[in-house]
């Protein structure tokens, strides 16, 4: 069995979490030869388990397609890549790293001259779509490169994504646009718990907080899709509280960069570090509606 590309691609996926475990999965299913590696040993053999190859990252690099990294930040990707055992230096000439992690532009610049350094193609390929589209094959990805690495990115591409734009032939590009939809992304959630807490204020319920909004022009793609984790009181994370003060401390620090004043950004930021402090970075994200609760004096819905 192969994708739809009609070639079976050998390829690692280094970053087993929510993300990175269902884009695996969509690599398996897609009859692709799937490495998972993980700081979780457990993430990986319940890969191998659903049909994953095993083998030591070191051992089958010179042998890989592709590396697709869907690790946390900027730090982690640069020490996968380039660090005491980064991957880079053991890939072959002619293979792909897919950087899937949210990053500055100018980092993805400089992880693409690196890897040019060493005859690797690097795609700035950072997604978008949540764990349940990871695991069915139906991400959107926001990916630059040069031709030559989307050509040999194909395979994973067409077996991880639903809609893969194409924004031009060098990376950065690609996280730019991320940083756009994560600047769009962090305050929708933000605003969602916001509307749906003031709303209990004025004796306005949850659930049909949830029936009437998704109806009205004020709704988003995030109301729908965080909202009813708060109305059933679950927050077991799909995506953490702790993803935003990172992904919009990106966003604020290209605005710098550019000298650009993004005041609507900062306060949805001062939200999701309040959470993390309060010890909810573990909680899924909609947990942000649990400080405004607090602030009210509000009770949030208790789980179903």
């Amino acid at each position: 069995m192969t994708g739809k590309t009609g070639h079976s691609a050998k390829t690692a996926v280094i970053g087993l979490g929510s993300m990175g475990y269902g884009m695996a999965q969509s690599l398996v299913a897609a009859g692709h030869e799937t490495y998972g590696f993980d700081i979780s040993p457990e993430r990986a053999a319940r890969l191998q388990a659903e049909g994953g190859s095993s083998g030591a990252l070191a051992d089958v690099a010179a042998d890989l397609d592709s590396a697709v990294i869907v690790v946390l930040n900027a730090a982690q990707t640069e020490a996968v890549l380039f660090g005491e055992t980064g991957v880079v230096p053991r890939l072959s000439a002619g293979s792909v790293v897919l950087n899937c992690a949210t990053v500055p532009p100018a980092f993805a610049k400089d992880m693409a001259a690196r890897c040019a350094d060493h005859d690797v193609h690097y795609l700035d390929a950072p997604i978008s779509g949540g764990s349940m589209k990871a695991a069915r094959g139906q991400l959107t990805i926001m990916a630059s490169g040069k031709p030559e690495a989307f050509a040999a990115a194909d395979p994973v591409l067409d077996a991880i994504s639903e809609k893969v734009f194409r924004l031009g032939d060098a990376a950065g590009a690609g996280s730019a646009m991320k940083a756009v939809n994560q600047l769009l992304a962090g305050v929708h959630i933000a605003t969602m718990a916001e509307a749906l807490t003031f709303g209990i204020t004025q004796g306005v319920d949850p659930k049909t907080f949830l029936d009437v909004i998704p109806s009205c022009a004020g709704t988003s793609w995030m109301l729908e899709n965080r909202a009813p984790h708060i109305v059933a009181g679950d927050y077991t994370p799909h995506s953490s509280v702790n993803i935003w003060p990172k992904d919009l401390g990106i966003v604020l620090e290209i605005a710098r960069s550019a000298g650009f004043d993004a005041p609507v950004t900062k306060a949805a930021l001062a939200q999701f570090a309040k959470a993390a402090e309060m010890g909810l970075g573990g909680e899924d994200d909609a947990a942000v509606a649990k400080i405004y609760a607090e602030q009210a004096g509000v009770k949030l819905p208790k789980t179903e």
